[in-house]
C-alpha cells in the first residue's frame, strides 16, 4: 500500500531535480528545511527522526540535497522526507512537507471494528510493515 502523508503524496515519486526545485521553491520562500526519517508510517507518528539539524541559515538546495542523499544512504529502507517551515512570527509553521525515499516494500495499514457493550463501537489502526506485524494503535 502507498503510503499518502504530505505534498504530492498521490504523484508518482519525485525525481532528484523535481526534488531540488521544490527545495529551491521553499528556500527563495524564506523558509528553512530539514530531513526527517522514520520506519513507522503509522499516521498518527508525527514525530520522525532528525537527521541532523534543521538548515536556518541555508540557501543553496544543493546542501539540503547532499542531506537527503546522506540519510539515503544510511536508511535506504526507510521513509524520509524534506520538510520547509516558515518561521515568521504569526506563522511559524510548516509550509511543506514531501517524501522523498520509501522502502522497497512499504507498510499495509487497515482499520478494524469491534463492537463491545451497549453497541460501542471500538476502531484500531493495525499496521503490517515489512511482512511483520506491528504494535496496535488504537
Amino acid at each position: 500500500m502507498r503510503i499518502t502523508q504530505g505534498t504530492f503524496s498521490f504523484l508518482p515519486d519525485l525525481t532528484d531535480d523535481e526534488i531540488r526545485l521544490q527545495i529551491d521553491y521553499a528556500l527563495g520562500q524564506g523558509w528553512a528545511c530539514s530531513v526527517e526519517f522514520t520506519d513507522d508510517p503509522h499516521p498518527r507518528n508525527t514525530y520522525w527522526e532528525m537527521w541532523g539539524l534543521p538548515m536556518f541559515d541555508l540557501r543553496d538546495a544543493a546542501g539540503v540535497m547532499q542531506e537527503v542523499t546522506a540519510c539515503r544512504a544510511a536508511h535506504p529502507q526507510h521513509y524520509i522526507k524534506v520538510n520547509a517551515f516558515d518561521s515568521v512570527r504569526g506563522f511559524e509553521t510548516m509550509r511543506l512537507s514531501f517524501i522523498v525515499n520509501r522502502p522497497d516494500v512499504e507498510a499495509t495499514l487497515w482499520l478494524e471494528r469491534d463492537e463491545s457493550r451497549g453497541r460501542v463501537q471500538r476502531y484500531a489502526l493495525r499496521c503490517r510493515a515489512g511482512g511483520a506485524r506491528t504494535d496496535v494503535h488504537e
